[in-house]
């Protein structure tokens, strides 16, 4: 080989060195649609924001497979094995060995779960309070077994125990030495940490290197604060996100599938829309007006907004999907004249006001805006009290506004929707409070029932039934399901097959990395 080509060869092995050994990116930029996070005790996080974000952060004794939220695909997590007695009243699950809680907390024990299953169980540390009514006990056997005995059956108890909600297993030992700092600098045994948190700006998290499935393969998490969707897009457009949390619309969908190495994510669950009646304020204590609303709101219509990728059309106060859902339920269908004469009947032929807070959230608002204008059709004007995400929450559990535009999805079996959002026990600013804003009574002794019911066909009944007297007294106004919208680089690989999520964002796991 002559010099000039040894020379040549060297150069153009030299300019190939720097790709081939590149190092594969680790550090996940996501952008989020918050002013700021809430709350990251998971037994608090309520939110879209928080919710996606403690899902990183915590594991439950067991857990949806990720990718999944069918109950058929609920496999160990904190558990490794459990067993039920024939009575399923008493439950014992056997505990992973050597599970390390982030920082210096130490080894999770019984001790946590039963701790966490305690504190989840109640209502002044809990937004998921309810769905521990049946506890009788919780018990450390030992130090890596724990027995869960039930007042009574229920529907489904590892729904109750899976990564979500009040699932999630906190340390006990962080509880009682951050107290109220907990919800800011959360302790979990997930595969990502807590850093730091810079206010309006970002949420830092880095991977836990302890993580009993493996460290992950993603160092670092910047959950970055974008509410503009405007100023997220042109981050994710500029390179800028790795991840986006998207708007539920049919045109953004679009527009995001045309740029060049984007891939969309459109997954379950279908977040049911819903506006609850506040019963307890005049003037809708009066059934005429309820009603009235309901004959206003036209479905379609809010369909055809959001566009049919992303949305569907509900049939019940219950979403599509969940065990015991009936369509069978005498649920009023868009019909403005008879909206106006239950008006008038009720006195308000002029039409009247109500006052409303929202949150500023940028899909909530707008599907409200859609709502304020139908009604406004038949005479019903909303005052909008726009406020921040997390505000929003709090001003709705204290009971402040006539109307609550509340979008959720839950675990999807009718019990646990039916017993938050419409059993007496669920309602705001009574001590068992969780998510009943219309104040409903309608189908107490229906949801009591069914959730001991051991006939199946009986039980479903009995939640069909529920759904029907709750619709008759109009407790609430189902306006339409919308599924997950997400963006992400096609570089980035989430380890798994994003069908649905309970978090409602995509679960990061330790087989999350990039190509």
């Amino acid at each position: 080989m002559t010099l000039r080509r040894a020379l040549l060869s060297a150069v153009f092995a030299a300019t190939l060195l720097p790709a081939a050994m590149a190092a594969p990116k680790t550090d996940l930029i996501v952008g989020m649609a918050a002013q700021d996070v809430g709350k990251l005790d998971p037994h608090l996080a309520v939110s879209t924001i928080d919710r996606t974000v403690v899902a990183w952060l915590f594991n439950g004794l067991v857990r949806f497979k990720p990718g999944s939220m069918s109950p058929a695909d609920i496999e160990p997590d904190l558990a490794e094995s459990w067993e039920a007695s024939a009575d399923k009243k008493v439950w014992t699950f056997k505990l992973r060995h050597g599970v390390a809680f982030h920082g210096s907390y130490g080894e999770m024990t019984a001790e946590d779960v039963v701790f966490s299953l305690a504190k989840a169980g109640d209502a002044k540390r809990s937004a998921s309070s309810g769905d521990f009514a049946s506890f009788e006990k919780v018990e450390a056997v030992d130090a890596y077994t724990v027995r869960i005995t039930l007042k009574q059956t229920v529907p489904s108890l590892l729904g109750i125990v899976t990564n979500y909600g009040g699932g999630f297993i906190v340390s006990k030992k962080a509880v009682e030495a951050l107290g109220d700092k907990f919800a800011a600098q959360p302790i979990g045994t997930g595969p990502f940490a807590f850093a730091a948190n810079t206010p309006n700006q970002a949420l830092e998290l880095v991977a836990h290197k302890g993580y009993f499935r493996g460290a992950p393969k993603i160092e670092k998490i910047s959950y970055r604060f974008l509410p503009s969707n405007a100023s997220r897009d042109l981050a994710f457009q500029n390179g800028e996100l790795d991840l986006e949390f998207g708007n539920q619309d049919q045109t953004w969908v679009d527009r995001m599938k045309k740029l060049p190495g984007a891939v969309v994510d459109v997954f379950e669950p279908g977040e049911e829309a819903i506006l609850h009646l506040n019963q307890a304020q005049k003037p809708l204590d009066d059934l005429r007006v309820r009603q009235a609303i309901a004959y206003a709101i036209n479905r379609p219509e809010i369909l055809k907004f959001q566009g049919a990728d992303v949305s569907r059309m509900p049939g019940s106060i219950i979403p599509i999907g969940n065990l015991g859902y009936t369509a069978d339920n005498g649920l009023p269908q868009y019909d403005i004249a008879k909206a106006k004469a239950l008006l008038a009947e009720a006195g308000f032929k002029d039409g009247l006001t109500l006052k409303v807070v929202h949150t500023q959230l940028p899909n909530m608002l707008a599907q409200m805006q859609v709502v304020q204008a139908q009604l406004k059709r038949a005479g019903i004007n909303l005052d909008l009290q726009v406020v921040e995400h997390a505000t929003f929450h709090q001003m709705i559990r204290q009971d402040l506004s006539a109307i609550v535009f509340y979008s959720a999805a839950r675990f999807p079996v009718a019990d646990v929707y039916l017993s938050q959002f419409y059993h007496s026990r669920g309602t705001v600013k009574t001590p068992t409070a969780v998510t009943n804003f219309s104040h409903c009574t309608a189908a107490d002794a229906e949801i009591d029932a069914a959730r001991t019911e051991p006939d199946g066909a009986k039980q479903i009944a009995l939640w069909q039934t529920a759904q029907k007297k709750i619709v008759a007294q109009m407790c609430a106004v189902p306006l339409i399901e919308t599924l997950q919208a997400w963006v992400h680089k096609a570089d980035l690989d989430y380890g798994y097959e994003l069908k649905g999520s309970l978090s409602l964002g995509p679960l990061i796991t330790e087989t999350t990395h990039f190509k």
